[in-house]
């Protein structure tokens, strides 16, 4: 990595400070923001001939905002990646900006690279209640069959990413008809627990060898620490290569897959992006693509060609 300036790095931190206080971004996010305002400020340094610091970045130009693009690209990266890299560029220089005084228009102006989004690949719903029954078969101790099943049943049936469902605590159980569940940067939604999900938890309960305390994890791991992602995961593997399904078919997918069945369903977008805790509506607009693109499918599968 190029030298940057102590004053710079140490401007960036307050930045980072500022993004993890005020606005509430995951911890993950942040990381990769260091990563990717740093990797800018290393292709200046480099580009300029000089260490970079305070006073060049606020002379950067469309030319040296073209110039490092050009780089990334170069080096392979992504039009996807380059996109996110160049949003967090922004979002630095509006912050720097309004605090030492100096016009970004030239780094606000650059234009993102353009790139096909991705759509998500939900299961079937057969696939996704054949996910579940199986995965209930896959342990020896019928408590962690039970507990692998309960886990998976929250993601189908209520949306939950898997580190929510793993989050919920002693306290949280029995399940009650709505679950206050804090997501993404802090911000907390309300879901609907459906009876099945609710009954699922109930048969791991009853099963489970360790005592329910309030404070403690409620899914707990064999050993009797907290449930890893992990342990979710590779049963989600080991159940897709026994059912056939592609390996597209992960945990986060199942959530995927109760976004578009209720899309399917005529459920509501501006409902499903408060149950699924996307901030922006232009997130859970990805599963109208997703149900169009099935409905052509079916189109061009059923329709008589001539």
């Amino acid at each position: 990595m190029a030298f940057i300036s102590p004053a710079l790095t140490a401007t960036l931190d307050h930045w980072l400070d500022h993004e993890r206080a005020l606005t509430g971004v995951a911890e993950n996010t942040i990381v990769a923001y260091r990563a990717d305002v740093l990797g800018f400020m290393a292709f200046l340094t480099q580009h300029n001939g000089d260490a970079q610091g305070l006073g060049p970045l606020a002379r950067v130009t469309l030319s040296d905002m073209r110039a490092w693009m050009a780089h990334e690209r170069g080096r392979g990266v992504a039009a996807r990646s380059l996109a996110r890299s160049l949003s967090a560029v922004k979002s630095f220089y509006r912050w720097l900006a309004a605090r030492e005084g100096f016009e970004p228009t030239a780094v606000l102006s650059t234009r993102a690279p353009k790139f096909q989004p991705k759509l998500p690949r939900p299961l079937s719903a057969p696939a996704a209640s054949d996910m579940i029954d199986q995965i209930g078969l896959q342990a020896r101790d019928p408590w962690v069959a039970t507990r692998d099943a309960a886990v998976v049943t929250l993601l189908y049936g209520c949306g939950l990413r898997i580190s929510e469902a793993l989050s919920l605590q002693g306290r949280d159980a029995p399940l009650p008809p709505v679950l206050r569940i804090t997501g993404k940067g802090g911000k907390e939604r309300i879901v609907p627990v459906l009876e099945i999900a609710r009954d699922a938890v109930a048969a791991y309960l009853r099963l489970c060898p360790y005592e329910k305390t309030a404070d403690a994890p409620l899914f707990r791991a064999v050993r009797g620490g907290p449930l890893a992602p992990r342990a979710i995961q590779k049963v989600v593997e080991q159940t897709r290569l026994q059912l056939g399904l592609p390996a597209t078919a992960t945990p986060h997918a199942l959530r995927h897959s109760f976004a578009t069945h209720l899309m399917a369903a005529g459920g509501d977008l501006r409902c499903i992006q408060e149950l699924l805790g996307h901030a922006s509506l232009s997130t859970t607009q990805a599963y109208t693509a997703v149900d169009a693109a099935q409905l052509m499918a079916v189109y061009d599968r059923a329709h008589p060609k001539a």
